[in-house]
Parts: C-alpha cells; sequence; structure tokens
C-alpha cells in the first residue's frame, strides 16, 4: 500500500473514532474543565434560585431545604427569611421593581391576582410533563385561574371541630362523632356552657365561635346553604336568604344562645386552650402551639359538622408557592426541581413532620394518620378535606372585598348591627369591589 493510501486509510479510522466519542458526550461542558470520558455524565450546570421565606423556618420546614440542597448540590438556594409582615409590605415594591425572589409563597387569593397581572409563572405546563395529579388530592391545583395553574400547595391548613374531652367527661355529654349536624353541635354546646362560680355569667362555653372568613361566618354561611360570592366568583351573594340564615346563626351563638364567649374576650381569653371552651373550630396548623403550651390538654377532633342540608363544607387554607414570571429560563426550571422535590414522597412526609400544614400527596397523608401526636383523629383533617375540602371563595380582589366586609360582619358579630341590615350593606359593598376588579 502506498504512503498516500496508508495516510488516507489513518484519516479515515481517526474520524470514526471520533465520531464515536462524540456520540457519548454530553451536550453540556463539565464544571471542571476536564474531558469526560466514555461512560462518565458531565456536571450539572450551576444555577442559583432565590426564595423568598416569608415566616422563616417556623413555617417552612428547614429539613426540606437542607435535605433538597444535599441532593442537589448544583442549585443553589439563596434563602431570604423575613417576617410575614415583611414581606408581604416589600414583596409589592419588589414586583414593581422587578426584583423579586425566583420562588415564594403567599396566599393563594394572592398567588392568583398574580397571574392576572402576569407576575406568576403558569405552571400547568410543569405539572402536566412532570407530575401524575391523581397521586395528590385536589388542592393541587387550586391556583387555578381561567384554566392556568399560578401556584404550588405550600401546604393545606384546612378546619375540623375541636372537643375537650374532660368536660364532655364531666358534664355526661357524648362525645362529638363525624355524623353530627351544626344542629348536634349547638344542643351539646347548650348542656356544656356553665356558670361555675354562681355570679350569673358563663365562664364554660360550649362553643368559641371565630370572628374570620376560615372559621368563622363563611362555614356558618356554607351549612346553611349560602356563599359568600356566587358559583363565578363576580357577584356577591350576602344577600342570599340563606347566606343571612347562616350569618344569623353565627351571630346568635354569642347574642341569643350566649353559648360562646364574645369576639372581645375571644381576642384575649384563649378559651379553648385553657380549657374554658368545650368545642371550637379549629385549624390544623395551631396544634403545633397548642401542644406545645398545653401539652396536658385532653383533646381530639372530628370533621365539621355536616350543614342544614346535610352536606359538609371544611373550609382549608391553601398557601401557594409562586414562581416569578420574569426569572431565567434556566432558573425557572431549577425552581421547578425545588418544587417537585418539595412535592415528592420524601419532600411531604417532611412537610407532615413539621406539623405547620397537610401535604397534598396522598401518601404522605395516609402516612400521616399513623401519628400519634395530639389530635389522635388526624383523618377529621385528612378525610374531611377528600370529603369536603373548600377554598375560601378566592379570587384576584379577594383581600380587598374581604376587608369591605370585614367591620360590618364585626358589628353582626357584637350585636350591633341585624345580619339581614348587615348583610345588605355588605352586599353593596363586596359588589363594588368585583366591579372595580374586572
Amino acid at each position: 500500500m502506498s504512503t498516500k493510501a496508508t495516510a488516507i486509510g489513518l484519516i479515515a479510522a481517526l474520524s470514526l473514532m471520533v465520531t464515536a466519542c462524540s456520540s457519548n458526550k454530553s451536550t453540556d461542558a463539565p464544571t471542571s474543565g476536564k474531558p469526560v470520558g466514555e461512560g462518565m455524565a458531565a456536571s450539572p450546570k450551576e444555577v442559583t434560585v432565590k426564595i423568598g421565606l416569608p415566616g422563616g423556618y417556623d413555617i417552612t420546614s428547614k429539613q426540606i431545604i437542607t435535605n433538597f440542597q444535599t441532593k442537589y448540590p448544583h442549585i443553589k438556594l439563596d434563602i431570604e427569611e423575613t417576617p410575614w409582615g415583611d414581606f408581604v409590605t416589600k414583596i409589592v415594591t419588589r414586583i414593581a421593581g422587578n426584583n423579586a425572589p425566583d420562588l415564594w409563597l403567599q396566599e393563594n387569593a394572592v398567588v392568583l391576582g398574580y397571574g392576572k397581572r402576569g407576575v406568576a409563572e403558569n405552571l400547568e405546563p410543569f405539572i402536566k410533563r412532570d407530575l401524575k395529579t391523581d397521586e395528590y388530592v385536589s388542592a393541587l391545583t387550586s391556583a387555578k385561574l381561567d384554566g392556568k395553574i399560578y401556584g404550588i400547595p405550600h401546604g393545606i391548613n384546612p378546619g375540623a371541630l375541636a372537643f375537650n374531652k374532660q368536660i364532655f367527661k364531666d358534664n355526661n355529654v357524648p362525645l362529638p362523632t363525624d355524623d353530627w349536624t351544626y344542629n348536634d353541635m349547638i344542643e351539646a354546646a347548650k348542656k356544656l356552657t356553665k356558670d361555675t362560680n354562681g355570679d350569673g355569667k358563663p365562664d364554660i362555653f360550649g362553643f368559641q365561635t371565630g370572628n374570620n372568613i376560615t372559621l368563622g361566618w363563611l362555614p356558618w354561611m356554607r351549612a346553611y346553604g349560602g356563599s359568600s360570592l356566587d358559583a363565578t366568583l363576580t357577584k356577591s351573594n350576602f344577600t342570599d336568604p340563606k347566606s343571612i340564615q347562616g350569618l344569623t346563626a353565627w351571630a346568635d351563638t354569642i347574642n341569643k344562645l350566649k353559648i360562646s364567649p364574645t369576639r372581645e374576650a375571644a381576642n384575649t381569653g384563649k378559651f379553648f386552650e385553657n380549657g374554658k371552651a368545650a368545642m371550637t373550630f379549629f385549624q390544623y396548623a395551631t396544634q403545633v402551639s397548642l401542644n406545645k403550651n398545653k401539652p396536658d390538654l385532653d383533646w381530639d377532633t372530628v370533621k365539621i359538622p355536616k350543614g342544614m342540608d346535610g352536606k359538609r363544607f371544611v373550609p382549608m387554607v391553601v398557601n401557594q408557592w409562586v414562581m416569578y414570571s420574569k426569572s431565567k429560563p434556566e432558573v425557572k426550571e431549577a425552581a421547578w426541581t425545588f418544587l417537585k422535590y418539595y412535592l415528592s414522597d420524601e419532600g411531604q412526609n417532611l412537610l407532615s413532620e413539621s406539623g405547620t400544614s397537610l401535604p397534598v400527596k396522598k401518601t404522605a397523608l395516609a402516612e400521616l394518620e399513623k401519628s400519634t401526636t395530639k389530635p389522635l383523629n388526624k383523618k377529621a383533617y385528612t378525610k374531611g378535606i377528600e370529603e369536603a375540602g373548600g377554598t375560601l371563595d378566592e379570587n384576584p380582589s379577594w383581600n380587598e372585598w374581604r376587608a369591605a366586609a370585614g367591620p360590618i360582619l364585626n358589628d353582626i358579630m357584637d350585636g350591633k348591627r341585624t345580619p339581614e341590615d348587615g348583610a345588605k350593606e355588605i352586599q353593596q359593598k363586596v359588589q363594588q369591589v368585583l366591579d372595580d376588579n374586572k
């Protein structure tokens, strides 16, 4: 063979070798700068995700953050711990200045507003690509607006009926069950309300009535078939006769039946915590402080009672992780990697262990039901939301219309206005807010 032919053959062989080797290479260059050998993967590109944590690690499990960093060392989490109130104030300015974190959490209604304004990334394509939605409860997609999903649940904080076992036993009143109706609860509360010191005023109350949307007026309105807004969330529904019935029953617990302390007294009295109220509607997250402050209190929970039509409404607050729409594409992918971990079995079980909220993955909820911390009957929450969990008539103007209704609802609760008159004024004010935010 000639020298020329030999050279051509060598060039061809080398060309084949280069082609074969290049087919095994990753398209990403390794961070070390060293060549990647056959069978070796390139190191992932480092990326930083800024995460805003309103409430800090009291609300978000630090173990989730730590474990994620260990599993994904190439994704650096720049954590911003801030008191909740400070964060809510400052995030408005930061969004206006295009300087928001890449990922943060806030209330579901606020996140819906961010979606409407183009601040929040639509996460529906990520969910469709990477998650099996049947592995999660319906709250997974609770931040939905106009077919788009603008948040991933940080956790669910539902309500249940909490009861003091000792007060029931002392008065020979049967303990609550999941089959109770609102009427059952009211009748038991009458029997449990006592004036033990003879001053003519109750000092043990059968029930402590809530004064907010979550544990107060909205569950009572729903129990009577009413609601604050219509199904489209664009029309006020406070003057619906059924809504007024609910408001009346709610206020009557204080002003007519006197089975509950007043709003003013309840703000400082900690009646259930101090063994002075037999029952109350109780959000899941509150058990952390109750168990810490009153470890010997003998209490448990059942589902929120059934309404007058036999249907149950379990109020649930869902804070949402929101992804900033103006973050860089590679940062969004890294932020989504964090959210996928948060929604994994490991992440959701760590969330359960923190006690701050319920997970949204069904396997984690099933595991939580085995926990022996109080309340023992965690199915009051897990099965409650499975059966009848509902958000709080949330829409992008939720904070505004609640603020308009709040003072009048307080007057109704305090007995300063009749439910009928108060509802008429609320109807007008809420509808004005809704119309202004179309």
